[in-house]
């Protein structure tokens, strides 16, 4: 019998992906974007990472500082993902042409006085070891910033990076959405601590869970998060009974229509045991999250990743059918407007909400499930 073709496939049964099945649901956010870690871009490394649809060169100048730019080169267009970095300068694969970190043209590969020409930079920052770049539709310049968290304990992060389509807001609604932590994650309860609380371009949630460990039954769970825009999420979650904390950092970057990379960066510190003198206690604590992190991050990338199926092949509902124990969905949709712009097809309208969106938008419901 003569073999298949290497190419050839089975029948799929699985749910097309969103980016394919369907058209745009929501336009690019305005914001910063996560597009790499810090330990991606050593000294004289150039990196190419997609945002919105568009190539950004992301390099390391020989000093320390990160640079983001637009990929072509102003002298003949060559891609500048293929670039080198000499000491501080950025220098094009095709001429040569260098350029300085203001992104000046300052010398050609022939010793010629070289061009009035300039790269189009754009505005990064490195915080909380991953390095964002701005984008606004209209071209504004940065108007708000991320902020440098708590370092926790004395290791290094843990880190990973996915493709999928989906949506940064899906992130971001994650968040708030109370009701799927039970139905999704297998929280057997799970409650709002106090109302979301949105403040400009920030909010923040405070939850109590009951999670079952291994071998240890189940423990409460405490959950602070802040949220900044549409692709960044900060998370500390305590298990005071363990003495175990977790300090994560979760970014959600649009790369293409209804497509999207998600990063995460995770730390954990265990505390001292109390019963131990003081100095024996910090090394069992040290000792603790060095031979652990490692399991426990990839529990909490395994968390994670159950939302990555249904992210991939959801329908972005606008207005959704809400009711109680969803979590302020509603409420977070309507914070969200402001990071698209403000005459596109698809944006929310909640001005006059349902009695189950005023609810879960104004209130701290709980939700539980029999033990």
């Amino acid at each position: 019998m003569r073999a298949f073709g290497k190419h050839v496939h089975s029948v799929s049964s699985r749910p097309t992906p969103g980016d394919l099945a369907l058209p745009p649901g929501l336009p690019y956010p305005d914001g910063w974007s996560a597009l790499a870690f810090s330990a991606e871009l050593k000294p004289g490394t150039v990196l190419t990472r997609q945002l919105a649809g568009e190539d950004v060169v992301l390099y390391r100048l020989r000093n320390g500082r990160i640079r983001a730019t637009r990929p072509y080169c102003p002298h003949l267009g060559a891609h500048l993902g293929l670039a080198e970095v000499d000491g501080n300068d950025l220098v094009c694969p095709f001429h040569r042409f260098a350029f300085d970190p203001d992104g000046r043209c300052v010398r050609t590969g022939y010793g010629t006085t070289p061009p009035k020409a300039a790269l189009a930079q754009l505005p990064v920052r490195e915080v909380n070891d991953a390095v964002f770049v701005w984008r606004h539709h209209d071209g504004r310049q940065p108007d708000w910033e991320i902020p440098a968290w708590h370092a926790l304990g004395d290791q290094p992060p843990q880190h990973a990076a996915w493709e999928m389509p989906g949506y940064a807001q899906d992130v971001m609604e994650n968040a708030v959405d109370l009701g799927h932590f039970l139905t999704l994650h297998g929280w057997t309860r799970g409650e709002l601590a106090a109302p979301v609380a949105f403040d400009g371009v920030t909010f923040h949630v405070s939850m109590r869970v009951q999670e079952e460990f291994p071998l240890l039954g189940r423990r409460q769970v405490e959950i602070e998060v802040d949220g900044y825009g549409l692709s960044c999420l900060h998370s500390d979650v305590r298990t005071p009974a363990l003495g175990l904390e977790m300090c994560s950092l979760v970014m959600a970057t649009m790369v293409a229509p209804g497509r999207m990379q998600f990063r995460q960066a995770s730390r954990f510190s265990f505390a001292p045991p109390a019963a131990l003198p003081p100095a024996l206690g910090r090394t069992v604590s040290r000792s603790l999250s060095r031979l652990l992190s490692g399991l426990m991050f990839k529990w909490s990338c395994e968390f994670t990743a159950a939302d990555f199926p249904i992210w991939s092949t959801k329908k972005y509902l606008s207005p959704p059918r809400l009711a109680p124990g969803d979590g302020p969905i509603g409420a977070l949709r309507h914070w969200a407007r402001q990071f698209y712009p403000q005459d596109h097809d698809h944006q929310e309208r909640l001005s006059r909400p349902t009695t189950a969106a005023r609810q879960n938008g104004h209130s701290a419901p709980s939700a539980t499930t029999k033990p």
